[in-house]
């Protein structure tokens, strides 16, 4: 992908995990759909960088961001925009795809020290968890930004007229 310097970021699956490896450290990682960035995004992504040297983003696939049940037609943006934009975030160190319905594949390929979800998941029942526990890393959950979802702000769009 051409462009911006910001489009470096961007890691295909099979690319990321030369990349993560040459990160500084430590790793921390995240990952979501996030289709439409909004203030709770930018600020929930901030504070995960801030607990390490860099920040991986595991964007869901359009077709895995669909298994989730959010509405037919979600996402809104498909999963190049969704990376660029991504990418173009100061705090996000490299942006990269899974199709599974959860990372914890990625997770195993990556090994990152750190997991981070918002605070609305409980870290003991993700999968994702005991993936990185396993081998030495550590799962956190942190604050979530209250009032700030794509869905409410989808039905707030969708209930304009």
């Amino acid at each position: 992908m051409s462009g911006p310097a910001f489009f470096d970021k961007i890691a295909s699956r099979a690319e990321a995990l030369a990349r993560v490896a040459a990160l500084p450290g430590p790793v921390v990682f995240t990952n979501g759909v996030f289709d439409v960035l909004h203030r709770g995004h930018a600020t929930y992504l901030a504070n995960a960088r801030a607990l390490g040297g860099s920040l991986v983003v595991a964007l869901n696939t359009d077709a895995s961001a669909r298994r989730l049940g959010k509405g037919p037609d979600r996402p809104l943006n498909n999963e190049q925009d969704r990376a660029v934009l991504m990418a173009a975030l100061e705090s996000v160190s490299l942006v990269t795809w899974f199709d599974e319905d959860t990372p914890t594949a990625l997770i195993s390929e990556l090994r990152p020290d750190i997991l981070v979800k918002g605070g609305d998941y409980d870290m003991q029942k993700l999968p994702e968890t005991k993936v990185v526990e396993a081998y030495g890393g550590k799962a956190l959950a942190i604050p979530f930004v209250d009032g700030y979802s794509t869905t409410a702000l989808v039905k707030k769009i969708r209930s304009a007229d």
